[in-house]
């Protein structure tokens, strides 16, 4: 990972924690990747699944896809973080 990449996920992170399903869906693909985070797929299924929540579509779609990854416990434990997920004040 480059600096620009860790400066980047800061960002990024910094704005879905603000609730905008867009940043929320882009933060997602980076865990799902990998790209500036550690690829992780409980993380990006919260983020996909709040994004979609807000009606990106492609957040339910991808979010679908990294289920059919894990396992129930995950998807159980990922559903409860995104639950009590709340956006963090400007």
């Amino acid at each position: 990972m480059t600096k620009n990449q860790s400066t980047d996920a800061k960002k990024l992170i910094q704005q879905a924690s603000q609730g905008g399903a867009v940043d929320q869906y882009n933060f997602a693909l980076r865990y799902a990747t990998g790209e500036g985070v550690p690829q992780d797929d409980v993380q990006a299924h919260m983020w996909f699944n709040l994004a979609a929540v807000q009606g990106h579509t492609n957040g339910a779609t991808n979010r679908d896809l990294v289920a059919g990854k894990m396992s129930p416990q995950q998807i159980e434990r990922t559903q409860l973080l995104a639950r009590n997920w709340k956006p963090k004040k400007k």
